[in-house]
């Protein structure tokens, strides 16, 4: 990513980008030393069409599908999330001195980022993928992330020609002045992903007054 240069802040930067050096830090020990508890409120692991369940009249329960065996280490290319409409190019991005997380390039709303120093799509632990609501110059890439429903699949396509098919758990909307870094970057044993943009509403001087996170788990690899 090439260096932007840093004159002063911009007016669409908001919490979900201004992460704390603790959240950075707990995002690291995530991906590298910490294997603790999931989420709440997370659907069991299914298919496309959502969890199994039981047919009228059927005399005994669905057998529960298995999760998928975690995926090893490859940088992500692209991310599809065919309910919205979104099939967008996804790049690498760091974080800044003051311990912030960079942003994907603002003269190219359509790019996700996707923070480096955590986990690759399949991986255990926490994924974040991270995009533009909007621009001066109109809508961007997840202009409509808020609306996508419990249940719906986010595809993360890896360099090694593999993908990562990850099932909504839930979609969350948290002031930016309380945004619950614990609930969202905390420790989870499993593969899952956070997908992050503005919320809220939108003050020409202060900026967006939430952030949109959408909660998601592996549920098959291809």
């Amino acid at each position: 990513m090439v260096p932007r240069r840093r004159r002063r802040r911009p007016w669409y930067r908001t919490r979900a980008y201004r992460l704390t050096r603790t959240a950075v830090l707990t995002v690291v020990l995530v991906t590298v030393v910490v294997r603790c508890e999931g989420h709440g409120d997370a659907i069991a692991p299914a298919g496309p069409d959502g969890p199994d369940t039981v047919a009228a009249g059927r005399a005994h329960s669905a057998e529960p599908t298995p999760p998928p065996r975690p995926l090893p280490r490859s940088r992500p290319t692209s991310v599809r999330i065919k309910s919205l409409g979104i099939d967008a190019p996804i790049i690498g991005i760091g974080l800044t001195r003051e311990g912030e997380l960079e942003t994907p390039p603002v003269d190219d709303p359509k790019i996700i980022g996707w923070y480096r120093g955590g986990p690759t799509p399949g991986e255990p632990g926490v994924a974040i993928a991270v995009g533009h609501r909007d621009t001066r110059i109109g809508p961007a890439v997840f202009a409509g992330l808020a609306s996508v429903k419990r249940g719906k699949q986010i595809e993360a396509r890896r360099a090694d020609g593999r993908t990562a098919v990850y099932t909504v758990d839930r979609v969350k909307v948290f002031d930016k002045a309380n945004f619950p870094d614990k609930e969202v970057y905390g420790p989870t044993r499993r593969p899952e992903l956070r997908v992050i943009t503005c919320g809220g509403l939108f003050d020409r001087r202060t900026g967006y007054t939430s952030n949109v996170v959408v909660f998601a788990h592996l549920t098959a690899t291809k």
